[in-house]
């Protein structure tokens, strides 16, 4: 009788490597897997083709911005449901479900901030908030920021990450577009230096306002940039769309663009741009 059993073994076979979930992701455009802590590090940018991941507003201030120079304006401020909106949700209730999700209050963030010792107001929109759509809220906070600005005498910077303007508040979401640029033209009435920032994806009534109204444009490599999605416009004209079509690219190439920056390069291409436009 044997004192010692004798190990079985499975011949044929490779052994399994178990991966700790949530610690890689992969990445959509190249298929490449990803250290979270590496592209964290890389400010979501992939580290193998440079496929620039959504990232949050907060996160984006944190990385343009000076550090801790950033005060936020009307952090208070919140939507609220006018119309009694009806879908297959309440309005009330997405807000309710968008803010325990996110941690936002709505879906832009304002305030005053540096970028290398230069004051500047900031804007942003973030896409995980009810798909960064323009609502009263959001057009207000904006608004008073630029208003901000001119009264200060600051440039204006504002990123956009947005689905257009919010239908669940119909014609008081619509009104943020002549709102928001209104303010701008008195901004550039006072001579005042205004950045857009274009991220993946910028359309509706963002891009029909304020988001094309920089003095200089700029976008994230192959952000999608347009008023109506592509499928909306090949079956309302009935023709093939050209390659690339409402690319970061293509609309460089035609003139609605000024530049494309890669993400990780943003904070010293604004402050570049800050520099050449200040009053010496």
């Amino acid at each position: 009788m044997a004192i010692f059993r004798k190990p079985s073994f499975i011949s044929g076979g490779e052994k399994k490597l178990q991966i700790p979930g949530g610690l890689f992701t992969a990445c959509p455009e190249c298929g490449e897997v990803v250290h979270k802590i590496a592209l964290a590090e890389n400010q979501r940018v992939c580290p193998h083709c440079e496929h620039h991941f959504p990232i949050s507003v907060r996160e984006r201030f944190n990385h343009l911005l000076d550090e801790g120079s950033f005060e936020e304006a009307d952090a208070d401020m919140e939507p609220v449901d006018i119309l009694e909106f009806r879908a297959a949700t309440a309005y009330k209730d997405r807000l309710a479900e968008y803010q325990k999700r996110t941690g936002l209050r709505d879906s832009a963030i304002a305030g005053l901030g540096k970028i290398e010792g230069r004051a500047v107001a900031i804007s942003g929109l973030d896409f995980s908030f009810l798909g960064g759509t323009l609502g009263s809220v959001a057009g207000e906070k904006i608004t008073r920021n630029i208003e901000t600005a001119t009264e200060r005498g600051l440039p204006v910077v504002i990123v956009s990450a947005a689905g257009g303007a919010r239908l669940h508040e119909g014609m008081f979401a619509v009104m943020q577009m002549a709102k928001t640029s209104g303010a701008l033209a008195l901004h550039a009435q006072a001579r005042l230096p205004f950045v857009s920032v274009l991220t993946n994806p910028t359309t509706g009534g963002v891009i029909a306002s304020f988001a094309s109204l920089g003095d200089v444009i700029m976008a994230e490599p192959k952000a999608m940039i347009g008023f109506a999605g592509p499928r909306v416009i090949r079956e309302t004209t009935h023709q093939d769309l050209p390659p690339g079509f409402q690319t970061a690219e293509f609309l460089e190439a035609h003139g609605l663009v000024d530049m494309i920056v890669d993400r990780r390069k943003m904070r010293a291409t604004l402050a570049n741009l800050l520099g050449y436009f200040a009053a010496e």
